[in-house]
Protein backbone atom coordinates (compact mmCIF):
# COMPACT_ATOMS: atom_id res chain seq x y z
CA UNK A 1 0.00 0.00 0.00
CA UNK A 2 1.14 3.49 -0.78
CA UNK A 3 1.82 5.89 2.28
CA UNK A 4 3.22 8.95 3.49
CA UNK A 5 6.14 7.64 5.81
CA UNK A 6 7.98 9.23 8.85
CA UNK A 7 11.76 7.28 7.97
CA UNK A 8 13.70 9.00 10.60
CA UNK A 9 13.37 12.32 12.10
CA UNK A 10 13.31 15.58 10.17
CA UNK A 11 12.30 12.93 6.67
CA UNK A 12 9.20 12.10 5.19
CA UNK A 13 8.71 10.02 1.90
CA UNK A 14 5.47 8.90 -0.23
CA UNK A 15 6.52 4.94 -0.47
CA UNK A 16 5.06 1.72 -0.14
CA UNK A 17 4.38 -0.23 3.08
CA UNK A 18 3.20 -3.97 3.95
CA UNK A 19 -0.73 -3.80 4.46
CA UNK A 20 -1.45 -4.34 8.11
CA UNK A 21 -2.28 -7.33 9.25
CA UNK A 22 -5.50 -7.30 11.96
CA UNK A 23 -6.15 -8.41 15.17
CA UNK A 24 -8.69 -11.35 16.19
CA UNK A 25 -11.05 -7.85 17.58
CA UNK A 26 -9.77 -5.50 14.95
CA UNK A 27 -10.65 -4.30 11.46
CA UNK A 28 -8.83 -3.23 8.21
CA UNK A 29 -10.06 0.12 7.11
CA UNK A 30 -9.16 1.71 3.46
CA UNK A 31 -8.56 5.14 4.33
CA UNK A 32 -10.60 7.59 2.38
CA UNK A 33 -9.47 10.62 4.35
CA UNK A 34 -6.97 12.15 6.98
CA UNK A 35 -6.42 15.45 8.42
CA UNK A 36 -2.94 16.58 9.35
CA UNK A 37 -2.66 17.58 12.85
CA UNK A 38 -1.46 20.19 14.74
CA UNK A 39 0.58 17.56 17.36
CA UNK A 40 1.76 16.02 14.30
CA UNK A 41 3.48 19.12 12.48
CA UNK A 42 4.55 20.06 16.01
CA UNK A 43 6.27 16.76 16.75
CA UNK A 44 8.04 16.25 13.36
CA UNK A 45 9.24 19.92 13.42
CA UNK A 46 10.93 19.80 17.08
CA UNK A 47 11.82 16.09 16.66
CA UNK A 48 9.83 15.16 19.55
CA UNK A 49 10.30 11.63 21.10
CA UNK A 50 6.15 11.64 21.39
CA UNK A 51 5.98 10.53 17.85
CA UNK A 52 9.06 8.46 17.59
CA UNK A 53 10.14 7.08 13.83
CA UNK A 54 9.89 4.61 11.97
CA UNK A 55 5.99 5.43 11.80
CA UNK A 56 3.11 6.24 9.41
CA UNK A 57 1.43 9.48 11.58
CA UNK A 58 -2.33 10.17 10.83
CA UNK A 59 -5.13 9.91 13.60
CA UNK A 60 -7.80 12.07 12.21
CA UNK A 61 -9.52 9.80 9.64
CA UNK A 62 -12.78 7.75 8.38
CA UNK A 63 -13.03 5.35 5.35
CA UNK A 64 -14.63 1.90 4.31
CA UNK A 65 -14.19 -1.23 6.39
CA UNK A 66 -12.39 -3.79 4.34
CA UNK A 67 -11.97 -6.78 6.08
CA UNK A 68 -13.02 -7.84 9.66
CA UNK A 69 -11.25 -10.08 12.75
CA UNK A 70 -12.87 -13.14 13.80
CA UNK A 71 -13.83 -11.97 16.88
CA UNK A 72 -15.46 -8.56 15.69
CA UNK A 73 -19.23 -8.41 15.54
CA UNK A 74 -21.44 -5.56 14.66
CA UNK A 75 -19.11 -3.86 11.71
CA UNK A 76 -19.70 -5.35 8.41
CA UNK A 77 -17.27 -5.55 5.44
CA UNK A 78 -18.09 -1.89 3.30
CA UNK A 79 -19.33 -0.36 6.46
CA UNK A 80 -18.63 3.82 6.24
CA UNK A 81 -16.51 4.48 9.27
CA UNK A 82 -14.91 7.17 11.42
CA UNK A 83 -12.39 6.20 14.14
CA UNK A 84 -11.46 7.88 17.43
CA UNK A 85 -7.81 8.61 17.76
CA UNK A 86 -7.55 6.62 21.14
CA UNK A 87 -7.52 3.14 21.52
CA UNK A 88 -8.68 3.22 25.23
CA UNK A 89 -8.12 -0.33 26.61
CA UNK A 90 -11.81 -0.57 28.04
CA UNK A 91 -10.70 -2.39 31.70
CA UNK A 92 -8.92 0.60 33.71
CA UNK A 93 -10.96 3.12 36.16
CA UNK A 94 -11.37 5.87 33.78
CA UNK A 95 -12.50 3.30 31.05
CA UNK A 96 -15.15 2.25 33.44
CA UNK A 97 -16.26 5.55 34.27
CA UNK A 98 -16.69 6.77 30.64
CA UNK A 99 -13.51 8.70 30.83
CA UNK A 100 -11.94 7.16 27.71
CA UNK A 101 -9.50 10.02 26.91
CA UNK A 102 -7.62 9.56 29.94
CA UNK A 103 -7.33 5.80 29.71
CA UNK A 104 -4.14 4.75 31.74
CA UNK A 105 -3.16 2.28 29.02
CA UNK A 106 -4.41 4.74 26.08
CA UNK A 107 -2.43 4.35 22.36
CA UNK A 108 -2.62 7.23 19.78
CA UNK A 109 -2.94 6.35 15.97
CA UNK A 110 0.83 7.67 14.65
CA UNK A 111 2.08 7.26 18.20
CA UNK A 112 2.29 4.27 19.61
CA UNK A 113 0.35 2.25 16.40
CA UNK A 114 0.96 3.28 13.02
CA UNK A 115 -1.84 5.66 11.46
CA UNK A 116 -3.98 6.44 8.71
CA UNK A 117 -1.58 8.41 6.52
CA UNK A 118 -1.70 5.36 3.94
CA UNK A 119 -4.54 3.23 1.83
CA UNK A 120 -4.88 1.16 4.68
CA UNK A 121 -4.97 1.03 8.72
CA UNK A 122 -5.41 -1.45 11.30
CA UNK A 123 -8.16 -0.33 13.80
CA UNK A 124 -10.03 -2.14 17.41
CA UNK A 125 -13.58 -2.19 16.03
CA UNK A 126 -14.93 -0.68 19.48
CA UNK A 127 -13.15 2.86 18.42
CA UNK A 128 -15.75 2.67 14.88
CA UNK A 129 -18.58 4.46 14.66
CA UNK A 130 -20.77 4.41 11.97
CA UNK A 131 -20.90 7.11 9.03
CA UNK A 132 -24.05 8.50 7.65
CA UNK A 133 -24.05 7.55 3.16
CA UNK A 134 -24.73 11.52 3.18
CA UNK A 135 -21.76 12.64 4.86
CA UNK A 136 -18.62 13.28 2.81
CA UNK A 137 -15.34 11.42 3.54
CA UNK A 138 -13.81 15.18 3.81
CA UNK A 139 -15.88 16.17 6.33
CA UNK A 140 -16.26 12.79 8.05
CA UNK A 141 -12.67 12.97 8.37
CA UNK A 142 -12.52 15.68 10.74
CA UNK A 143 -15.11 14.31 13.23
CA UNK A 144 -12.20 13.75 15.70
CA UNK A 145 -10.44 17.28 16.09
CA UNK A 146 -14.61 18.49 16.17
CA UNK A 147 -15.18 16.17 18.83
CA UNK A 148 -12.51 17.98 20.53
CA UNK A 149 -14.38 21.10 20.97
CA UNK A 150 -17.34 19.08 21.52
CA UNK A 151 -15.25 17.32 24.88
CA UNK A 152 -14.72 21.35 26.35
CA UNK A 153 -18.64 21.67 25.54
CA UNK A 154 -19.10 19.52 28.34
CA UNK A 155 -16.50 19.77 30.75
CA UNK A 156 -18.13 23.21 30.73
CA UNK A 157 -21.70 22.42 30.68
CA UNK A 158 -21.97 23.55 34.35
CA UNK A 159 -21.00 26.82 33.60
CA UNK A 160 -23.22 29.51 32.86
CA UNK A 161 -21.91 30.92 29.79
CA UNK A 162 -23.17 34.21 27.64
CA UNK A 163 -19.74 34.82 25.72
CA UNK A 164 -16.57 32.68 25.00
CA UNK A 165 -13.04 33.70 24.29
CA UNK A 166 -10.81 31.67 21.84
CA UNK A 167 -7.33 32.27 22.00
CA UNK A 168 -5.93 30.84 18.41
CA UNK A 169 -7.82 30.46 15.34
CA UNK A 170 -6.50 27.17 14.18
CA UNK A 171 -7.80 24.19 13.96
CA UNK A 172 -8.46 22.83 17.32
CA UNK A 173 -9.98 26.77 17.83
CA UNK A 174 -12.09 27.27 15.07
CA UNK A 175 -13.62 23.32 16.08
CA UNK A 176 -14.31 24.86 19.73
CA UNK A 177 -15.74 28.06 18.40
CA UNK A 178 -18.18 25.90 15.95
CA UNK A 179 -18.90 23.43 18.89
CA UNK A 180 -20.21 26.17 21.46
CA UNK A 181 -22.32 28.17 18.88
CA UNK A 182 -23.88 25.29 17.89
CA UNK A 183 -24.15 23.20 21.16
CA UNK A 184 -24.43 26.05 23.85
CA UNK A 185 -26.01 29.16 21.50
CA UNK A 186 -22.77 31.30 22.96
CA UNK A 187 -21.44 34.06 21.53
CA UNK A 188 -17.87 33.59 20.28
CA UNK A 189 -14.73 36.08 20.47
CA UNK A 190 -12.28 34.60 18.53
CA UNK A 191 -8.67 36.42 18.78
CA UNK A 192 -5.29 35.31 16.45
CA UNK A 193 -2.42 36.87 15.07
CA UNK A 194 -3.62 36.03 11.40
CA UNK A 195 -5.66 37.70 9.63
CA UNK A 196 -6.98 34.90 7.23
CA UNK A 197 -7.78 32.82 10.71
CA UNK A 198 -9.61 35.77 12.21
CA UNK A 199 -11.51 35.81 8.00
CA UNK A 200 -12.38 32.27 8.57
CA UNK A 201 -13.54 32.51 11.83
CA UNK A 202 -16.20 36.01 11.50
CA UNK A 203 -17.56 33.53 8.30
CA UNK A 204 -18.11 30.61 10.92
CA UNK A 205 -20.08 32.77 13.19
CA UNK A 206 -17.89 34.50 15.57
CA UNK A 207 -19.51 37.91 17.02
CA UNK A 208 -16.35 39.53 17.26
CA UNK A 209 -12.36 39.01 15.79
CA UNK A 210 -8.87 40.50 17.59
CA UNK A 211 -5.81 40.41 16.27
CA UNK A 212 -3.67 41.44 19.23
CA UNK A 213 -1.06 42.47 17.10
CA UNK A 214 -3.22 44.84 15.82
CA UNK A 215 -4.99 46.28 19.10
CA UNK A 216 -4.68 45.84 22.46
CA UNK A 217 -7.08 42.63 23.20
CA UNK A 218 -7.64 43.67 27.21
CA UNK A 219 -8.76 46.72 26.12
CA UNK A 220 -11.39 45.28 23.67
CA UNK A 221 -12.82 42.87 25.95
CA UNK A 222 -13.21 44.59 28.51
CA UNK A 223 -15.11 47.33 26.95
CA UNK A 224 -17.27 44.02 25.20
CA UNK A 225 -17.51 42.70 28.43
CA UNK A 226 -18.19 45.95 30.67
CA UNK A 227 -14.72 45.94 32.41
CA UNK A 228 -15.76 42.53 33.82
CA UNK A 229 -14.12 40.03 31.71
CA UNK A 230 -15.18 36.80 30.14
CA UNK A 231 -17.21 33.93 31.21
CA UNK A 232 -14.70 31.44 29.65
CA UNK A 233 -11.38 31.48 28.13
CA UNK A 234 -10.27 28.59 25.72
CA UNK A 235 -6.51 28.83 25.01
CA UNK A 236 -5.97 26.98 21.94
CA UNK A 237 -3.03 28.12 21.47
CA UNK A 238 -1.12 26.65 24.79
CA UNK A 239 1.69 29.53 25.20
CA UNK A 240 3.13 31.07 28.19
CA UNK A 241 1.93 34.39 26.86
CA UNK A 242 -1.40 32.94 25.88
CA UNK A 243 -1.97 30.48 29.48
CA UNK A 244 -0.99 34.52 31.65
CA UNK A 245 -3.31 36.48 28.78
CA UNK A 246 -6.35 33.96 29.21
CA UNK A 247 -6.30 34.48 32.98
CA UNK A 248 -6.35 38.35 33.22
CA UNK A 249 -9.62 38.48 30.60
CA UNK A 250 -11.63 36.59 32.95
CA UNK A 251 -13.92 37.34 35.01
CA UNK A 252 -14.11 37.08 38.59
CA UNK A 253 -15.05 33.82 39.05
CA UNK A 254 -14.52 32.86 35.44
CA UNK A 255 -12.60 29.72 34.05
CA UNK A 256 -9.89 29.15 31.81
CA UNK A 257 -9.85 26.00 29.85
CA UNK A 258 -6.40 24.71 28.45
CA UNK A 259 -6.04 22.66 25.41
CA UNK A 260 -2.83 24.05 23.45
CA UNK A 261 0.17 21.97 23.79
CA UNK A 262 2.62 24.74 22.63
CA UNK A 263 4.35 25.20 25.49
CA UNK A 264 5.00 23.56 28.54
CA UNK A 265 4.40 26.92 30.51
CA UNK A 266 4.76 27.82 34.40
CA UNK A 267 2.49 30.98 33.79
CA UNK A 268 0.46 32.02 36.72
CA UNK A 269 0.75 33.49 40.24
CA UNK A 270 -1.43 31.82 42.99
CA UNK A 271 -2.53 34.99 44.12
CA UNK A 272 -4.12 35.98 40.77
CA UNK A 273 -6.57 33.09 41.07
CA UNK A 274 -7.43 32.69 44.64
CA UNK A 275 -8.41 36.19 45.25
CA UNK A 276 -10.72 36.24 42.25
CA UNK A 277 -11.84 32.89 42.57
CA UNK A 278 -10.76 31.75 38.87
CA UNK A 279 -10.83 28.52 37.76
CA UNK A 280 -8.55 26.62 35.63
CA UNK A 281 -9.26 23.45 33.39
CA UNK A 282 -7.55 21.04 30.96
CA UNK A 283 -9.01 19.28 28.12
CA UNK A 284 -7.38 16.48 26.33
CA UNK A 285 -8.46 14.59 23.03
CA UNK A 286 -12.32 13.15 22.97
CA UNK A 287 -14.41 10.38 24.50
CA UNK A 288 -16.64 7.97 22.12
CA UNK A 289 -19.88 9.77 23.12
CA UNK A 290 -18.20 13.08 22.04
CA UNK A 291 -17.10 11.23 18.78
CA UNK A 292 -20.81 10.81 18.00
CA UNK A 293 -21.96 13.74 18.73
CA UNK A 294 -19.60 15.88 16.50
CA UNK A 295 -20.62 13.35 13.70
CA UNK A 296 -24.29 14.59 14.31
CA UNK A 297 -23.24 18.03 14.13
CA UNK A 298 -21.40 17.41 10.46
CA UNK A 299 -24.56 14.88 9.88
CA UNK A 300 -26.65 17.66 10.04
CA UNK A 301 -24.72 20.46 8.66
CA UNK A 302 -24.50 22.34 12.22
CA UNK A 303 -20.77 22.98 10.99
CA UNK A 304 -18.79 23.86 8.23
CA UNK A 305 -15.95 21.97 8.01
CA UNK A 306 -14.96 21.98 4.34
CA UNK A 307 -14.96 26.01 3.66
CA UNK A 308 -11.57 26.82 5.22
CA UNK A 309 -9.45 23.23 5.08
CA UNK A 310 -6.79 22.33 2.13
CA UNK A 311 -7.04 19.14 0.49
CA UNK A 312 -3.89 17.03 -0.94
CA UNK A 313 -4.11 13.72 -2.78
CA UNK A 314 -1.87 11.21 -1.07
CA UNK A 315 0.60 11.35 -3.66
CA UNK A 316 1.28 14.92 -2.36
CA UNK A 317 1.79 14.22 1.39
CA UNK A 318 5.20 15.44 1.48
CA UNK A 319 4.16 19.05 -0.15
CA UNK A 320 0.93 19.01 2.51
CA UNK A 321 2.93 18.86 5.20
CA UNK A 322 5.91 21.44 4.34
CA UNK A 323 3.41 24.06 3.00
CA UNK A 324 1.53 24.00 6.38
CA UNK A 325 5.21 24.43 8.33
CA UNK A 326 5.97 27.05 6.40
CA UNK A 327 6.18 30.24 7.84
CA UNK A 328 4.08 32.09 5.23
CA UNK A 329 1.94 29.75 5.09
CA UNK A 330 -1.95 30.79 4.83
CA UNK A 331 -3.48 28.10 5.24
CA UNK A 332 -5.60 26.48 7.98
CA UNK A 333 -5.83 23.14 7.96
CA UNK A 334 -5.04 20.26 5.66
CA UNK A 335 -7.12 17.44 4.91
CA UNK A 336 -5.09 13.94 2.72
CA UNK A 337 -7.34 12.04 0.56
CA UNK A 338 -6.19 8.55 -0.05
Amino acid sequence: MKSLFYPSYGQLVVNEQPVPDIEADEALIKVSACGICGSELETFASRSERRKPPRIMGHEFCGVVAETGSQVTGVEKGARVVSNSIVSCGKCIYCQKGETNLCRNREVFGMHRNGAFAEYVNVPAHCLIPMPDNVDFRAACLTEPLANGVHMVGLTRHLALNRVLILGAGPIGLMAQQAFQALRNVKTVVSDLKNERLEAAKRLGAEHVINPGMVDIEEVIMALTSGEGVDLVIDAVGMEVTNSQGLRLLRAGGTLLMIGLHQNSKPFQSYDIILTEKKIMGSYAATQEDMITALNLITTDKVDLTSWINYYPLSDGVAAFMNMQASDNEQIKSVILM
